[in-house]
Formats: C-alpha cells, sequence, structure tokens
C-alpha cells in the first residue's frame, strides 16, 4: 500500500503541474475574468503561494502536511483545505451509503431469483435491468431521472442543501434520486455477478447431496449456496466504490449537492493544486484499505483461504 500510495501522490502532483492555465494567473484575473495581471504580479503571488520552489520539496512539503492533516490553504479560496474537506465529506458519505444499500437491496435479491428461475421471464428481465446498467452510465441516468421528474411530477430540482441532522426528511428526498441514479449502476454489476456465482454453486456435489437429502429448496440456496458465492461479489462490491467515489464527481454536480465531488470539481477548474492533490491521494487510501478489507473478509467467510 505504502509504495502504491507513494507513486499516486507523485504522479497526481506531476500531472497537476503540466495541466494547461496558471494557478496565479486565474487567481488574479478573477471569477469575472476581468483581472490583467503583469508578469510581476503573478511571481509575486508564486512567491507568496510557494509555487517558486522547486518541485521536490513542494510534494515533499504537501506529503508532509498529509501526515499531520494540514496541508495549507486552498490557493483559490484561501480556507484550510482539511477544514472544507470536513465540512463536505457527511454529505458523501452519506450519499455513498445510501448508494451502497440501495444497489445491495435491489442486486441481492435480483440475482438470486435470476439464478433460481434460469431462463424463465424473471430471469430474462434481470438480465436487461444488468445490460442496462453496464451501458448507460451514471450521469446520463441522472440526467433521465431529472427530466421524468420534472416532466411526469413536477419536481422541482432543490436550490439548497439541508443536511440530515437539521431535517431528516427533506434530506432523504434530496440524496434518493441521486442515490438511485448512482446505485443502479452498482446494483446491475453485484446483480450479474451474484447470478453467475450462485449458478456455479448450485451445480456442486454437496448442494445435490442436501436436496437428495430432502432438505428444502429456500434453505439450500439461502442456508448452503448463497454463501459459498458471496466471495466474487463482495469482490464486486469492493471495486464497485470507484464507481461510487468517481460517480459522486459528476453526479454531486448534476444534482447540485455540495460534497466532496463537487468540491473536486470546482478545484480541477480553478486548478487549486492542493485540494486535488488531497482529495486524490484521500481516494487512493481509500481505495487501498478497501482491497486490505476485502482480503479480510475472504477470511471470515471462507476458513480455507486463512493465512496463517
Amino acid at each position: 500500500m505504502v509504495p502504491t500510495l507513494l507513486l499516486v501522490s507523485a504522479m497526481i502532483f506531476w500531472l497537476m503541474r503540466i495541466l494547461p492555465g496558471d494557478v496565479a494567473t486565474l487567481i488574479l484575473i478573477g471569477p469575472d475574468g476581468q483581472g490583467q495581471p503583469t508578469p510581476e504580479d503573478v511571481a509575486r503571488l508564486k512567491e507568496q503561494l510557494g509555487l517558486n520552489q522547486p518541485l521536490v520539496l513542494q510534494w515533499a512539503d504537501w506529503m508532509l502536511g498529509m501526515m499531520t492533516l494540514d496541508v495549507g490553504p486552498s490557493l483559490w479560496s484561501g480556507q484550510p483545505v482539511f477544514d472544507e474537506l470536513f465540512r463536505r465529506l457527511p454529505l458523501t458519505v452519506q450519499l455513498g451509503i445510501m448508494t451502497t444499500v440501495t444497489s445491495l437491496l435491489i442486486a441481492i435479491p435480483m440475482g438470486i431469483i435470476a439464478a433460481v428461475k434460469r431462463n424463465s421471464w424473471m430471469d430474462y428481465a434481470s438480465r436487461i435491468f444488468v445490460l442496462g446498467g453496464l451501458s448507460i452510465p451514471s450521469f446520463w441516468v441522472s440526467v433521465l431521472t431529472i427530466l421524468a421528474l420534472v416532466t411526469y411530477f413536477d419536481w422541482t430540482p432543490p436550490l439548497g442543501y439541508v443536511s440530515l441532522t437539521e431535517d431528516p426528511f427533506v434530506n432523504f428526498q434530496q440524496l434518493i434520486w441521486a442515490a438511485l441514479a448512482l446505485g443502479y449502476i452498482q446494483a446491475a454489476l453485484v446483480a450479474r455477478m451474484t447470478r453467475s456465482s450462485l449458478l456455479e454453486v448450485m451445480r456442486e456435489d454437496y448442494i445435490r447431496t442436501a436436496r437428495a437429502k430432502g432438505v428444502r429448496d429456500r434453505n439450500v440456496v439461502m442456508k448452503h449456496a448463497l454463501k459459498n458465492s458471496m466471495l466474487p461479489v463482495i469482490t464486486v462490491v469492493g471495486i464497485g466504490l470507484a464507481n461510487i467515489i468517481g460517480g459522486t464527481v459528476i453526479i454531486e454536480t448534476i444534482w447540485n449537492l455540495p460534497g466532496v465531488g463537487r468540491f473536486m470539481v470546482d478545484a480541477i477548474n480553478h486548478r487549486d493544486y492542493p485540494v486535488v492533490q488531497t482529495l486524490t491521494f484521500i481516494f487512493a487510501l481509500i481505495f487501498a484499505l478497501t482491497n486490505l478489507f476485502i482480503d479480510l473478509v475472504y477470511g471470515v467467510l471462507d476458513p480455507r483461504i486463512r493465512l496463517e
């Protein structure tokens, strides 16, 4: 994990510096584009921001700040990066949890039914659902959802955000549609893997033995086959975290949600180096920890693969 995170930090640091556009010039021009900075003004601001130092020193200073949770202020807003991050993080975490729960509530039953009722109309309906989820991007699902709600239900997109502690019901109304749009993509992947893995397990000898003993089909599926088919599903759920994290960047922008994804988009537009670097590093850390957690769960579900 450590070499991977170091490589990610170096790559994002270097990539941000080679992107066209200079953050000091953008700041001096201003959001209205009326500023006319001189080269002296740009050089002076770069010195104030520490952008004139060698890149190695800038990278080392930023990595030290990551270890102490103090990477300094945003180059654009002037607010501490982690203060702004912690203010926006609860929304994104809530959206991620709602997306994951929604996708699992849809995908697991659908995958089980499709496997048990193989080649029935329910199986074919499940395949169409999965094919749509694998083919349609999450942002297009969001756009279609907004158009349908506005056209057929006279729904108006909220202009502001209400936190969970302030009004849970309004908060749920604001996030549920975004969670469904993003969860549909995740549900399609999980449902497909659940069906395939369950069908493979149900061909095993111990499943035929259980049925020969007269065990009810429901108990065979739920108590024997389902548990042993969950390892590939857990892998897909973990990989699906990439869709959730990457999807929030677009989903939060479309649904006007002030979360970490929206924070990332604004920072990229402003060439806000500390914000983009910090958020990218945190995303990479989440991926690494998720993969580690999945490996540990493997040993819990299947004692045969535990490390001695």
